[in-house]
């Protein structure tokens, strides 16, 4: 029997072929897409700034091929815009953006708090897991915030969202995510810095891991929730502010 549509009937067959071995190593291009990246990210280089291929292979020491395949791959995740034949250029930021982006990540935070919760009720050691790790990244993340270091902050923020990706057990989350905390890293900087604002995310992130160990996936949704918009309002509110 053939299969659906004008297809030859080949699904099923084993055909041989020869493929290579992949380096584990990182290659030239994720390299210098990482490092354009952070850059772009961590504020070093400002929406608006033009990226010219040629300065940027010689401040990396690379040849212009990876710095172009870089470029591409950054252009895809709208962190790179392209200006007519003026170039490309660090995407602008803007509220319409801050509120897409967060739509959808108050959906996966919402989704991988309910898993983690059904997780941890289901097993008593792996809740103890959980509270162990989550513990150790509410100390560091407290940490990093008396020090007052903008890189350290946003990092361990990302590092305790991460976390509860990983622990709902659900890939897709935590691989759905990364593109949007890439944009969001951008914004993220000004809003930790800010010391009570500072408080108020590490306070609530003890909170969410405190409904996460307690077995109630409605509190934890709502609490996950409460979380990601405060979050969205202090960028809108950051947004503005630079704007004035």
């Amino acid at each position: 029997m053939r299969p659906e549509g004008n297809h030859p009937a080949v699904f099923g067959r084993s055909r041989s072929f020869e493929m290579h071995p992949i380096a584990t190593a990182p290659s030239r291009a994720e390299q210098v897409y990482t490092a354009i990246r952070d850059s772009i990210c961590d504020g070093k280089m400002t929406p608006g700034t033009h990226l010219v291929q040629e300065e940027l292979a010689a401040q990396l020491g690379v040849s212009r091929q990876p710095v172009q395949q870089a470029l591409l791959l950054l252009k895809n995740e709208r962190l790179v815009v392209e200006v007519g034949a003026r170039g490309l250029y660090v995407a602008p930021l803007n509220p319409d953006d801050v509120i897409h982006h967060y739509q959808i990540r108050i959906v996966l935070d919402q989704l991988a708090a309910r898993l983690v919760t059904e997780r941890a009720a289901a097993s008593s050691p792996w809740a103890a897991e959980l509270r162990r790790r989550g513990e150790e990244i509410l100390i560091e993340g407290e940490a990093a915030r008396n020090r007052h270091s903008a890189p350290d902050a946003v990092s361990h923020d990302v590092r305790f969202h991460s976390f509860i990706y990983e622990m709902s057990g659900n890939p897709f989350i935590a691989d759905t995510a990364s593109a949007h905390w890439n944009y969001l890293r951008r914004v993220m900087i000004a809003v930790l810095l800010h010391a009570e604002r500072g408080k108020i995310v590490w306070h609530q992130h003890r909170e969410i891991l405190d409904a996460l160990l307690a077995g109630d996936p409605a509190a934890s949704e709502r609490l996950a929730a409460h979380h990601v918009i405060g979050a969205q309002n202090a960028l809108l509110r950051t947004l503005s502010e630079r704007e004035l």
